[in-house]
């Protein structure tokens, strides 16, 4: 059971209400086989310079995702605060353990933390870093940005992310931001894997909630971390904290595309070596054959073959060819009519 008080073990070593630009750590309380007293450490960022809006960004949701934990860092160190009317929480790796160790999720419990939202002050490290964030920093923000990217598994199309929301005015609103962004796609998305979102969270207390997805571990560069850098730029000038000018990503406006079918999101039938026939950005149609996988215990048997229910473009596919029953192939999109 999630615990809803804010009796968080963690404590913090810098002021939230500053003025200046602060590098400080959240401390996790530990006990290891090599220091029966200790603390783990998280580095968080506090920008602020007079009254105005706030903005929390995270990286590092899941560890083996640098596109955010990189460009957060290199705005901590870079951003000039003469320009800044507000204040802006920066947390590049939330899940540190998972950053330091390159995997999606924590080395230490197991855990997803985009799973373990709210939280628990009881719980093991992962649901006491989901609690505190969840009680203490989220609460504080008028616009929320969970930078993800496809890390070990998945290639993206760059885009900027959300749920589709009852609520009329707080979804123009995301829309609106997640257009300003300036990424090629804004992607509106399902739930398919679990609940305990940080996303999710944030949206429930009705903050201007946005992800991200930029490429994938594989993909990491240059241009990714470029487009990365430039989005955040963009909705910290949206939101009103940045009194700089946007900065233009491509002569295109970006293209809203929805995929919440539960069968845009298809799944391997079976475990094995993925082939696959598409690539991002393709237009398949219902019943087409995507990709298939080999059986590697008996080459001499035919291949799988994965098909599609739905008709779409491929916003995400695969990227690590040894595949188990259940994961996501490829996921489809249509694009949004105004």
């Amino acid at each position: 059971m999630n615990d809803t008080s804010n009796n968080s073990p963690l404590t913090i070593d810098i002021d939230l209400d500053a003025d200046g630009i602060h590098f400080g750590n959240l401390k996790v309380p530990q006990s290891t086989n090599s220091a029966g007293w200790a603390q783990y450490y998280i580095p968080i960022v506090v920008i602020k310079n007079g009254n105005g809006p706030t903005a929390f960004l995270s990286g590092g949701n899941h560890g083996d995702e640098y596109e955010g934990q990189v460009a957060l860092m290199n705005l901590a160190r870079s951003i000039d605060i003469e320009n800044v009317r507000g204040r802006i929480i920066l947390i590049p790796m939330l899940n540190k353990p998972a950053a330091i160790a390159g995997t999606r999720l924590s080395p230490i419990d197991g855990k997803n933390m985009n799973r373990a939202f709210p939280g628990s002050a009881d719980d093991d490290i992962t649901g006491q870093i989901a609690h505190y964030v969840a009680h203490n920093i989220i609460p504080l923000a008028d616009l929320v940005v969970d930078i993800h990217s496809g890390g070990s598994s998945m290639h993206f199309l760059p885009s900027v992310n959300m749920h589709e929301l009852a609520d009329k005015e707080q979804m123009r609103s995301m829309l609106e931001a997640g257009q300003a962004a300036g990424a090629p796609y804004v992607f509106l998305y399902a739930d398919v894997a679990g609940s305990g979102l940080l996303p999710s969270y944030a949206e429930g207390l009705g903050k201007i909630t946005l992800g991200t997805e930029m490429g994938s571990k594989s993909q990491f560069g240059k241009e990714t971390l470029a487009t990365t850098r430039d989005c955040i730029h963009n909705l910290l000038v949206w939101v009103g904290i940045l009194d700089e000018p946007s900065i233009t990503l491509s002569n295109e406006p970006p293209v809203v595309v929805k995929g919440t079918d539960t069968r845009d999101y298809v799944m391997a039938p079976c475990s094995g070596i993925l082939e696959p026939f598409v690539e991002l950005g393709d237009t398949v149609t219902a019943g087409e054959v995507i990709a298939q996988i080999h059986n590697p215990e008996d080459i001499s048997a035919a291949a799988t073959e994965v098909r599609v229910e739905t008709d779409g473009m491929i916003m995400c596919r695969r990227s690590n060819p040894l595949t188990s029953q259940g994961e996501v192939v490829v996921t489809l999109v249509r694009e949004v009519q105004e």
